[in-house]
């Protein structure tokens, strides 16, 4: 019996469905055009899918699990994450996974720190940044503070703020309409007159959920729930870590910290042991 979804789209947001929309071979076109948009100086023609998962080379510490990873016909790497709910720790997050890309380039027997360029993509379904001028896509390198001048060109990270664009028109960039239709999938009963080049006929084809097998639709609907348990208790946390908080007079900052840690499944002991 397939499970009955009222809304047309899925939002490929989610774990899983953001790797079949962007992360496998059948869908290879939308990540090639998805890359494009943000980065158009890397001139990409045609990308291989890399293993996501990397062990740490220090085997007391976890590796890393890339949403989606791939390299470019020249050599060049590109990470791509999606992250749904508020970090404090993103960007630095962001610097951690690089390392594995360029570990991994540097490996025994090789005498030189010359290294392909590694592009750290990260798709945020939320706001860093207090831009009030309608900017979406933040670009880092490492640079000289004074004098701008690059340390090195090798290492460059873009982080594009979804909610950040509040509407679209005719005269908005593709890259502005990406952002859109990716933060208001769910919302949207048709592919807006807005969107008709390739890559939009790719994407929301790939979102449509009557195109989904009768598990796919299954599943879809089995991570929707989980994934708005997993809000319900993170605000709950939330809630809660204020009230016990302003009862026993601690500070804002530091209620928000524990919330934050029950959020992530830090054992309640050791919660107990930060607070006393």
């Amino acid at each position: 019996m397939e499970t009955e979804i009222n809304y047309r789209y899925a939002n490929i947001l989610l774990d899983y469905w953001f790797k079949r929309s962007f992360g496998t071979e059948i869908n290879k076109r939308l990540m090639i055009l998805l890359l494009r948009e943000i980065i158009p100086e890397a001139n990409i023609e045609d990308i291989k899918y890399g293993n996501k998962e990397h062990p740490n080379p220090f085997p007391d510490y976890h590796g890393v699990i890339f949403d989606v990873e791939c390299t470019s016909s020249d050599g060049s790497r590109f990470i791509v994450e999606v992250q749904l709910a508020q970090q404090k720790w993103f960007m630095e997050r962001a610097l951690y996974y690089s390392s594995f890309a360029v570990q991994e380039q540097l490996g025994k027997g090789v005498d030189t720190y010359e290294f392909m360029p590694v592009y750290f993509i990260g798709l945020m379904d939320f706001s860093l940044h207090t831009a009030s001028d309608g900017r979406f896509l933040f670009r880092y390198e490492l640079v000289e503070r004074d004098s701008g001048e690059p340390m090195t060109e090798r290492l460059r990270y873009y982080f594009l703020e979804l909610p950040n664009v509040k509407s679209i028109s005719e005269d908005s960039s593709d890259l502005e309409k990406i952002c859109y239709a990716l933060h208001n999938m769910t919302a949207l009963k048709s592919r807006p007159k807005e969107m008709q080049a390739e890559i939009f006929e790719l994407l929301f084809n790939s979102a449509e959920i009557a195109k989904f097998t009768p598990e796919e639709k299954i599943k879809y609907e089995n991570d929707m729930t989980t994934e708005r348990d997993i809000r319900n208790q993170i605000e709950f946390s939330r809630e809660q870590g204020l009230k016990e908080g302003i009862e026993k007079g601690a500070s804002e900052e530091r209620i928000r910290i524990m919330s934050v840690l029950r959020s992530e499944g830090v054992p309640e002991d050791i919660i107990s042991k930060l607070q006393e």
